[in-house]
C-alpha cells in the first residue's frame, strides 16, 4: 500500500484579518475512481483539459465544466503496461506518459491526451524519469537524456531522429533559432540522479536540432540545476547579439557562432553542509544561499563564494568582463542570501533564511510514505553590510543584526531590514537607523520574512499572521489573522496559504479579506497561472474553485 503526503513545512505564515468567505465552487466532478496521481494544465484556458488517475485508470476532464471527456483503463491503451507507475503530462503536445518500471524492461506509452489513444511505446529506453524527458514544442519532439546519450524522437510517432553521446546529462534550458533550427542548451544534473549519468561534465553546446550534430561545445562554471519539487530552474540562459549569456553564480559569456567564452564572471558555489537532509531523503537541494548577481547599467556585480575562506563582492564591465574592483573579505559568511545596489552603495545581506526542498521515502507500518517538502531553515551568522559601488571598500556595518535576520527589502528610496523582533529603516548612506518598528505592534508574533508590495509597503510575514507597514515611516497599515498556515503560492496581488491539514485561503492583500476552502488532509491542489482557479484533488472528487 502506498500512502502519498504533500507537506509543505514553509515557516511562513501568511495571515490578514477582516472578513471571511468561503471560496465558490465553479464546479464539482466525482469520478469513479481513486485520485492518487493528478496533472492540470495551468493555463486554465476555455478548450484546456487536466487528469486524475489511480493504478488502473485515467481520467481526463474539461477544465471549464469538469465534464469528462474519456475514461480507460491503462490494459485497454497500452496492452503491454502491466501496471502504471508514473503519469507524466506534456500539455504544448498534447501528450501524456505512462511509464511501467520493471527493472531492466521499462515501459513507456504515449498517449493522446484528447483522445485516450495509444500514439507510440518502447521498452528501448530505460530508467526514464521527469527528470530527463524535455518536450521541446519548436520540433515537436521528446529530447531524452539516458546514460550514455541523447535522444530526439517524434512526438506523436515515437520515431528516434537522432542520437547524440557527445552531450551527456538532463537538458535544462535551452535557446531555439528557428532561421536554422540550431538549438542552445545547457545540461545538468538532476538531485538523485548523480551515479545515473555516464561521463557527466558540465556542458553548454549548440546543436543543430534535425541531425544531432554538435556544431559547438564548451565547459561552464557553477552547478545548473532545477528545483526538486518545484522544477524552477535555478539559472538564466539568453542569446543577444551572436553572444550566449548564462546567469549562474555569476555570469559568463559565450561566442554564438563559435562557442569561444568571452569572459567569465562566475564561481563554483556547492551549498553542501549549510542544511541537513531529513532522514531518508532521495532528492534534496538548498537554494538561495548566495544572491544573485546584479546588472546595473554597464556594471556587474557578483558574489564570490568560492569557499569560506574567501568571500568577496566583485564589480566586473557588463561589456568587457573586465574586474573593475574586489571588495575586501566577508569574513566567515556561510551563505549571502541578499545583494541589492541601492544608490552608490552595495549592501549585502549575510546569513537569514535559504530555501531547501526535498523528496523522501520512508515505511510507515505497512505503508510506505512519500513525502514532498519545501522549507525555510535559517542559517548563521547573520550580518548586514555595505559596499561603496565606486570603489568597492566598505561604507559601514551594522551590529544590530548579529543575533537574527530574516531578510532586507528595498524599495527606491527605502532600505528596510528585518532582524525577526524589529523592522529597520536604514540610512543606506551612512548604516544609521532612520527608524525602528517593533514587528509585535502588528500582533503577528515573531517575522519570518518580509516582502514588498506596491512601492512603498512592507508585508511582515509573522508567526501568527500577516502586518502590513509603511516603508516611508513605519506606520502600521493593517494586521490580521488566520489558522496557522503556510504559504502555498503567490500571484501579484493574492497570496493563497494552506495549513498542515490542508485548508486552503486565498488573501486580497489590498484589502486583507481572504477566502478559504476546508479540503481533506493530504488532498492535492494547483493553481491556475493567473490565481484565478484553485484546483483541488481529493479521494475522487476534483474541485474547481473561485480564489477571488
Amino acid at each position: 500500500m502506498k500512502t502519498v503526503f504533500f507537506t509543505f513545512f514553509t515557516i511562513l505564515a501568511f495571515q490578514f484579518i477582516v472578513a471571511q468567505e468561503d471560496m465558490s465552487i465553479v464546479w464539482e466532478a466525482k469520478l469513479g475512481h481513486k485520485i492518487d496521481y493528478y496533472g492540470t494544465d495551468l493555463s486554465d484556458n476555455p478548450d484546456s483539459y487536466s487528469f486524475a488517475a489511480d493504478d488502473k485508470e485515467v481520467t481526463f476532464f474539461k477544465n471549464s465544466d469538469g465534464s469528462t471527456i474519456w475514461t480507460k483503463a491503462y490494459k485497454d491503451m497500452a496492452p503491454k503496461l502491466r501496471k502504471v507507475d508514473e503519469l507524466l503530462a506534456f500539455w504544448e503536445s498534447n501528450t501524456v506518459f505512462l511509464f511501467d518500471r520493471k527493472m531492466g524492461k521499462d515501459q513507456i506509452a504515449c498517449i493522446d491526451m484528447e483522445t485516450g489513444d495509444l500514439l507510440w511505446n518502447t521498452d528501448k529506453y530505460q530508467e526514464v524519469t521527469e527528470d530527463v524527458v524535455v518536450y521541446i514544442p519548436e520540433e515537436d519532439g521528446f529530447a531524452i537524456s539516458l546514460r550514455k546519450e541523447l535522444v530526439f524522437v517524434k512526438a506523436r510517432t515515437g520515431e528516434e531522429v537522432w542520437n547524440t553521446s557527445k552531450f551527456v546529462g538532463a537538458v535544462g534550458k535551452y535557446s531555439y533559432n528557428s532561421g536554422d533550427r540550431t538549438m542552445v542548451m545547457v545540461n545538468f544534473m538532476p538531485s538523485g540522479l548523480a551515479a545515473f549519468f555516464t561521463g557527466f561534465k558540465n556542458q553548454i553546446a549548440r546543436i543543430n536540432m534535425s541531425n544531432g550534430e554538435i556544431l559547438w561545445e564548451s565547459t561552464y562554471i557553477g552547478r545548473a540545476e532545477r528545483k526538486v519539487i518545484t522544477k524552477e530552474f535555478i539559472y538564466d540562459l539568453d542569446v543577444q547579439d551572436d553572444k550566449v549569456f548564462l546567469k549562474m553564480n555569476g555570469l559568463q559569456v559565450y561566442d554564438y557562432n563559435t562557442g569561444a567564452t568571452l569572459y567569465s564572471a562566475a564561481f563554483d558555489f556547492t551549498p553542501g553542509g549549510l542544511v541537513k537532509a531529513p532522514q531518508g531523503t532521495k532528492r534534496f537541494g538548498v537554494y538561495r544561499a548566495v544572491a544573485d548577481p546584479i546588472i546595473d547599467g554597464d556594471d556587474l556585480y557578483v558574489l564570490d563564494m568560492t569557499d569560506k575562506k574567501n568571500q568577496f563582492v566583485k564589480k566586473y564591465d557588463v561589456h568587457t568582463g573586465k574586474l573593475l574592483w574586489t571588495s575586501g573579505e566577508i569574513k566567515d559568511a556561510r551563505a549571502i542570501p541578499g545583494m541589492k545596489v541601492v544608490g552608490d552603495k552595495v549592501a549585502l545581506q549575510i546569513g537569514g533564511r535559504v530555501e531547501t526542498q526535498y523528496y523522501r521515502k520512508y515505511k510507515s507500518g505497512d505503508s510506505w510514505v512519500e513525502e514532498w517538502g519545501v522549507t525555510f531553515p535559517e542559517v548563521k551568522p547573520f550580518g548586514v553590510q555595505a559596499f561603496n559601488a565606486n570603489d568597492g571598500t566598505l561604507a559601514w556595518e551594522s551590529e544590530k543584526f548579529k543575533k537574527g535576520i530574516t531578510n532586507a527589502v528595498s524599495f527606491d528610496q527605502y532600505h528596510i531590514v528585518c532582524s525577526g523582533k524589529s523592522l529597520y529603516s536604514i540610512d543606506i548612506n551612512t548604516g544609521e537607523e532612520k527608524y525602528e518598528v517593533p514587528v509585535s505592534k502588528g500582533g503577528v508574533g515573531q517575522a519570518n520574512l518580509i516582502l514588498t508590495y506596491k512601492d512603498d509597503i512592507v508585508v511582515v510575514i509573522g508567526e501568527k499572521g500577516v502586518s502590513t507597514f509603511n516603508a516611508a515611516n513605519g506606520e502600521l497599515l493593517a494586521s490580521g489573522s488566520y489558522k496557522t498556515s503556510s504559504l502555498f503560492d503567490r500571484h501579484e496581488d493574492l497570496v493563497i496559504m494552506q495549513t498542515e491539514k490542508s485548508d486552503y485561503a486565498a488573501f486580497d492583500i489590498d484589502t486583507g479579506n481572504y477566502k478559504e476552502f476546508k479540503a481533506k488532509t493530504g488532498a492535492g491542489t494547483s493553481l491556475t497561472r493567473d490565481g484565478e482557479h484553485l484546483f483541488v484533488y481529493e479521494k475522487k472528487v476534483v474541485t474547481k474553485l473561485n480564489t477571488r
